[in-house]
């Protein structure tokens, strides 16, 4: 019964503690349970003397006050850092020692503060102070979190230092610099760490060469991945189901569609598993190549496996526009709510679907499901139907529903404005929905875009957004840097613009009248 108290109490102390998992070796905070805790732990097992009645109480209410104590002096030392100019190094001396509890508690305090570089320093002071925590778990620790923050000079001092201690270091602390240095881009210092360790006997694991090739993938080395690879192969250590997932993020990242699939065949021929990421990634890169067949194909095989991303779901809709798919906007629509309920994106997929094709029964039936759901509107909500509108040269809704945004809560955006402006180059009269947006003060307002981008995909930008453009990209660098951008401004400009543009008969409204 002690025992599991004391382990309770422990547990309520967060320390740092290095994961080993096959997959992916990193730092991680967590609770460190010391193996003699562990060992501790499983004598409690066995059966115990009894103990007098009333000791049981008396060591836990001792346990409770002991605990009590330390995170009262944990968190005086942790407020004692936070304080300007705090040195550690002198805290240190002027406590004289600290625990282990305290010394990781400080060691993470200064990495979350930005003051990595001083972990090295802190830890030598620490370690000298008892010759007992010169060992190799405390050096795997300190290494593998500077080779994190990227510290990879200091990492190695550190393997010097313990080296010249005789501590032998293990095949984690150098899989910790080997891969911070390929991280930082630093390949030939990973490359000499890594035929160090071998000439020391420690044989590389697939974890080792696994965050190699994700370096190389970072920098688009794709060659150095296949020597990679052939070196593994000769170090015999050959490609696991883990490295193999990992090459299909890299190529598919990298477009390289072709090693992608071969990769992807080898894991089917192999019968590795094949992770829903992976094929997420394959998914994408078919997205972003076009490549419906395919595209299609991969979509089968997560969509009832793995909740997929919005930017994913984004990229599927743009090729099904581009594709004229547009019923299949409202089955990803539908498998989207599925999963992750009816969001904005879900309403946005579905009333496109039926708006692409302009069909108003199609867009009452989702503007009534919403109402059903009690789904808000938004600028894109509105933009859509407005753009049907006026695409359908349907003046007279257009207008109706311009005067509905403020019910509806919807505030207009530089899309709303350019639907606005394009229907006044066709002939609409906008001068009530420019004085009601003025009475708003919105014209006033810094210029937003917020309507969702598969709007413009499918329905394109317009005459007005596409002469915002023209004059944005038009000025210098620092006109644009310099200006505070209202609706107010960039219509003015567009104005102007089209004024000096030959054989430009279209009336075009003043804003005078607005000042």
């Amino acid at each position: 019964m002690e025992n599991a108290v004391t382990l309770n109490l422990d547990f309520k102390i967060t320390l740092k503690w290095q994961s080993s998992s096959d997959s992916n070796r990193k730092v991680f905070y967590g609770t460190l349970f010391p193996k003699a805790t562990r060992y501790c732990c499983l004598s409690s097992l066995r059966p115990s003397p009894p103990a007098p009645d009333g000791s049981s109480s008396k060591t836990h209410t001792t346990l409770l006050v002991e605990t009590y104590h330390h995170h009262r002096r944990l968190k005086a030392l942790l407020e004692r850092l936070e304080k300007r100019d705090a040195c550690p190094l002198q805290i240190l001396r002027d406590d004289g020692d600290w625990t282990k509890d305290n010394f990781w508690a400080v060691i993470r305090f200064l990495r979350h503060a930005s003051r990595s570089s001083e972990i090295l320093q802190v830890f030598h002071m620490w370690k000298n102070i008892e010759k007992s925590r010169i060992n190799e778990l405390n050096y795997e620790k300190i290494i593998g979190l500077l080779g994190e923050e990227g510290l990879m000079e200091e990492a190695a001092e550190a393997l010097r230092e313990m080296e010249d201690y005789g501590l032998q270091p293990s095949l984690e602390i150098y899989n910790s610099i080997i891969h911070a240095y390929a991280r930082n881009g630093k390949f030939d210092d990973a490359l000499f760490f890594l035929n160090e360790m071998k000439e020391i006997g420690l044989a590389p694991e697939t974890d080792t060469y696994d965050g190699l090739i994700e370096a190389y993938g970072k920098y688009k080395m794709y060659d150095e991945i296949g020597i990679c690879l052939k070196t593994m192969e000769l170090d015999g250590c050959p490609p696991d189901h883990f490295t193999y997932n990992l090459l299909i993020h890299e190529f598919s990242r990298g477009g390289l569609l072709q090693r992608m699939e071969r990769i992807y065949q080898i894991i089917l021929s192999k019968q590795m598993n094949l992770q829903s990421s992976s094929l997420v990634a394959m998914l994408e890169s078919y997205a972003n190549f076009g490549i419906l067949d395919k595209m299609e194909k991969i979509y089968r095989k997560v969509v009832n496996s793995s909740t997929l991303k919005e930017d994913t779901i984004r990229k599927l809709a743009d090729v099904y526009i581009k594709n004229y798919m547009f019923s299949r906007l409202d089955d990803l629509g539908i498998n989207l709510s599925s999963r992750t309920g009816r969001s904005d994106l879900v309403w946005c997929l579905r009333l496109l679907s039926h708006a692409c094709l302009l069909s108003r029964k199609g867009m009452d039936s989702i503007i009534k499901e919403m109402d059903e759901a009690k789904a808000s509107w938004n600028v894109t909500t509105a933009n859509i139907i407005l753009l049907v509108y006026l695409k359908m040269k349907d003046f007279k809704h257009l207008r109706s529903l311009l005067s509905q945004l403020q019910s509806h809560q919807v505030r207009p955006d530089i899309t709303t404005v350019g639907i606005l402006f394009d229907a006044i180059k066709m002939g609409f009269d906008g001068a009530e929905a420019l004085e009601t947006w003025r009475r708003m003060g919105l014209l006033y307002r810094d210029v937003e875009m917020n309507t969702d981008p598969l709007v413009l995909i499918a329905f394109g930008k317009g005459h007005f957004l596409r002469d915002c453009e023209k004059v944005y990209t038009s000025l210098e660098p620092k006109a644009r840097e310099e200006k505070r951008w209202t609706y107010y401004h960039l219509i003015d400009l567009v104005i102007k613009h089209r004024a000096k543009q030959p054989q430009c008969k279209t009336a075009k409204p003043s804003l005078d009248k607005l000042n």
